[in-house]
């Protein structure tokens, strides 16, 4: 394809953007940018892109990723109250780094996810991109929840997961949500080194768990 030929084709494919996945993009991007501070606007922000996009998803045939929009809605609420409870008893959530076994849990757990997911996207579904429907899928889960716990690797799973849905959510028609996981990765890429320093400037005692 002439470089010409796929400018054109990528402006009329945003020009058809439709509004709803504007307004998607836009609170996506938002929400990461809220993220990036470690503000609490991060949830609010995100649940409205969220729900969106499981509509989206849906007629896109990216049946995973509609999966994976519906629990971010669940780990949006679930990370809301982590971040935000008030339980004297609890010691307040701040960032930290998973340890080896957190790491490990991680792996087998995102593995495991993607068995399952591209199994029944390969036998009862009418997807034609399964494999890397279920990838991103389950990168993203495993993203959510370190970000629920203020992981800093949260941000390196982000990265992986922002990389594939680029070329993807493009071949998808979805061209304007492939720009916006482009800045995604950007912000990803200074979120990670905005936490990194936040918590490198901790003076003692960072624990690393799951």
């Amino acid at each position: 394809m002439e470089t010409s030929s796929f400018f054109y084709i990528l402006l009329q494919n945003i020009l058809n953007t439709s509004l709803l996945e504007i307004i998607a993009v836009t609170f996506g991007m938002t929400s990461v940018w809220f993220a990036r501070k470690e503000n609490i606007l991060v949830y609010p922000t995100g649940i409205v892109s969220v729900l969106i996009y499981v509509y989206l998803c849906f007629f896109a045939k990216l049946y995973a990723d509609m999966g994976i929009n519906f629990f971010y809605f669940i780990m949006s609420v679930y990370g809301w109250y982590m971040w935000t409870r008030k339980d004297k008893s609890i010691k307040s959530l701040e960032i930290s780094r998973t340890g080896i076994t957190g790491h490990f849990l991680n792996l087998v757990a995102g593995i495991l996810i993607f068995i399952m997911i591209s199994f029944v996207l390969r036998n009862y579904t009418d997807s034609d991109v399964p494999l890397l429907d279920s990838f991103t899928t389950a990168v993203f889960i495993i993203a959510m929840w370190l970000m629920a716990r203020k992981k800093v690797e949260h941000w390196t799973a982000w990265m992986i997961g922002n990389i594939v849905s680029i070329p993807l959510y493009f071949y998808k028609g979805l061209v304007f949500t492939s720009f916006q996981y482009v800045v995604f990765l950007i912000l990803a890429v200074l979120g990670y080194i905005a936490w990194e320093k936040k918590l490198k400037a901790k003076p003692v005692n960072i624990h690393t768990d799951g």
